[in-house]
Order: C-alpha cells, then sequence, then structure tokens
C-alpha cells in the first residue's frame, strides 16, 4: 500500500512538472531595445505593403513589446506602435525613412497600431494586424490650412483644371488621368479662402492634345505620379514615377485602378472622409489575437518578410501543428524572472 502511495506521489509530481514546462515563457525587453526597433521594422514594412492608398507611414513609437515563448512552438511578439503618415504616397519609390514626416500644422495623421508577428527558422513575419487613424493638428492654429471632404466641390474643381493644365504643358506629351485623391484643403487669405490638392495620376494611351478617351496605360508600363495643386490652375506641381521605379507598382497601380474611378467625381465609398484611413482588408473580426485597441483594421495572414527590413532570429524548433498559436492566457505564469520597476516602455517618440 505504501509502494502504491509512493508512485501515486511520484506520477502526479511529474505530470505536474510537464504542465509546467508547457506553460508560456513572457519576456518583456525595454521599447528602446534592438530587438524591439527591428520588430517594430518588419511591421512597418508589412504596413505599407498592405496600405495600397493614400500615404507611407513611419513608425514613430514603441508603446510596449511582449515576446511570448513556448516549447516547441515559434516566438510571438505582441507590439503596440504609433506610425505617423509621411508625404510619400504609396506609389512613390522614395524609401520610408527617407519620407518627410507630415506636420501638424498641415493636419497630421497618427496611426495607433497592434501586431503579432511569429519568429519562426525563416524569421519574423506578421500574423495579425489592425490599426485606428486619427488627425492631429495644431492647437487654435487661426489661418492655418484645414482638411475639407474629399468629395469638396471647390477642391474637386481644382483637380480638374489643375489637370487639364498639366496635361497641355507637360514635358512627356502623354495625357495623364486621375488616379486617387490624397487629400484636399483649404485656408482662409484675404479674398476668400484658398484651396490646395493632393492626388495620383497614372498615364493614359493618349497624347497631350488628344481629346478623344483615353484609357490608362497597363499597369505593368503605367507612367504614374503625384500632385501638388494650390490655388489655382497653373498652381501645379507633379512629380512622376517611371515603371520601373514605383515601389510594388504593378500590384499598387492594378489595386488603385480597381478601387477608384477616373474624373473628378472620384471613388463615391470615400466621400466625406478627409484622409485614408488604414480600412479593413479582410473580415475585422477574424483575429483573436488582439487586444481591444481599435476595431477600425484587423487582419490575420502570415506574408513573407519584406526583403528591406531586417530579420530577428531566435533558436526555435519550428511548429509541428497548424498555425502558430499566438494566444497568450490571462493566467500564463511569468516565468522570465522579477520584471524591472524602471520603466522601459514606451519607447521614445520618433518625431512628434
Amino acid at each position: 500500500m505504501q509502494l502504491c502511495a509512493t508512485l501515486t506521489v511520484l506520477g502526479l509530481l511529474v505530470t505536474g512538472s510537464r504542465a509546467q514546462g508547457l506553460m508560456p515563457t513572457i519576456s518583456l525587453p525595454p521599447c528602446d531595445s534592438p530587438e524591439a526597433e527591428a520588430a517594430a521594422l518588419v511591421a512597418q514594412g508589412f504596413l505599407n505593403t498592405q496600405h495600397t492608398h493614400g500615404y507611407k507611414y513611419v513608425l514613430n513609437q514603441i508603446d510596449e513589446i511582449k515576446i511570448v515563448s513556448r516549447p516547441l512552438q515559434a516566438d510571438t511578439y505582441h507590439l503596440e506602435l504609433d506610425f505617423l503618415e509621411t508625404t510619400c504616397h504609396v506609389l512613390d519609390p522614395t524609401a520610408v525613412s527617407l519620407c518627410p514626416v507630415r506636420q501638424k500644422i498641415n493636419t497630421a495623421v497618427e496611426a495607433d497600431c497592434d501586431f503579432v508577428l511569429a519568429n519562426t527558422t525563416q524569421g519574423l513575419s506578421v500574423v495579425a494586424f489592425k490599426c485606428k487613424t486619427e488627425t492631429e493638428s495644431e492647437d487654435e492654429c487661426l489661418g492655418c490650412p484645414q482638411l475639407v471632404p474629399l468629395n469638396d466641390t471647390d477642391g474637386l474643381q481644382l483637380i480638374e483644371t489643375s489637370l487639364d493644365h498639366f496635361n497641355k504643358n507637360n514635358p512627356l506629351n502623354t495625357k495623364f488621368a486621375l488616379l486617387e485623391i490624397g487629400r484636399m484643403g483649404s485656408q482662409i487669405v484675404s479674398g476668400g479662402p484658398r484651396y490646395f490638392a493632393e492626388y495620383a495620376i497614372i498615364g493614359t494611351n493618349c497624347t497631350s492634345q488628344d481629346d478623344d478617351i483615353c484609357i490608362p496605360q497597363n499597369h505593368t508600363v503605367a507612367i504614374h505620379g503625384l500632385c501638388l495643386a494650390e490655388g489655382s490652375a497653373n498652381g501645379v506641381d507633379c512629380k512622376i514615377f517611371a515603371p520601373t521605379q514605383a515601389s510594388n507598382a504593378t500590384v499598387r497601380v492594378q489595386q488603385l485602378l480597381h478601387a477608384h474611378t477616373f474624373g473628378p467625381q472620384h471613388n463615391p465609398a470615400i466621400h466625406g472622409l478627409k484622409h485614408h484611413k488604414l480600412t479593413a482588408l479582410h473580415d475585422p473580426s477574424a483575429s483573436g489575437l488582439l487586444s481591444a485597441e481599435s476595431n477600425e483594421l484587423a487582419e490575420v495572414m502570415v506574408v513573407p518578410v519584406p526583403k528591406e527590413a531586417p530579420v530577428v532570429k531566435r533558436e526555435v524548433a519550428a511548429p509541428e501543428g497548424p498555425a502558430v498559436d499566438a494566444t497568450v492566457s490571462a493566467k500564463a505564469t511569468l516565468l522570465s524572472g522579477p520584471i524591472l520597476r524602471t520603466p522601459i516602455c514606451p519607447g521614445k517618440k520618433k518625431h512628434f
């Protein structure tokens, strides 16, 4: 009888040890650590690849990072990140690190995002993310430019006349069509409001002097660019991107062509918006991996790590089961030792 009792106790101890070994280990590195920065840059590259409208976003601050480790599974990185909109359109080939950040005086756009990344033997890849965007402007700035809805009549008139002026005077002898309105605004000056607009354009099969119905070029050879118009038709400046220069041009131009109608009427689906939000590409309720930070956008997908993004590799075994399980129990035991009391998050702001 005593032998049976001893074996029972030993069995319980072994079972308990095995259960203990399956518990996740959670570590909290400093938000400004190289590991956190590398993971955040992978998230930034993914975000700009998925965002096919408006402008590129750049990392501003790492609010939180948590690394969850489980036996025989890839580590998962849970990050809360702040991004700021740049002035580079998504079709602009300029590296995002070189793109100017839009300032508050011109109504900045901030994106608060939650990301989950898996760190397999192939490197970091995004498992899920969601974002919300909001505008930020200078407090009590009298006379500063103010955004107007993207279907504002006066703003659309400026786009139509300025594009017509550019088509008649551009040295490429190519007639361009409206691809996407980036933003429109107005500023009160002496004599009334002064309008400005930013819009993307694409080359057509017509020359500058043709008045026929023009068809946009095939997205594989399309010439496209970004125009800034202010005040009047001749106050327009367009930056043209060659087909081979565009970042992900084939995919992005095709997506924009499908998403927008050409001409000043623009896409009625976005009427009333003053900037391009990070809208959902998939079912927003499909992810249970993220906190309630936002409900505006949710993604659940695994994609290749962008080539230009740094890769963080950890010694982990590739998962043998189905998809990587990145969920974390609210009762999970912290096994990584004591947590430093010195504030290590959020990290420093890179811009404002």
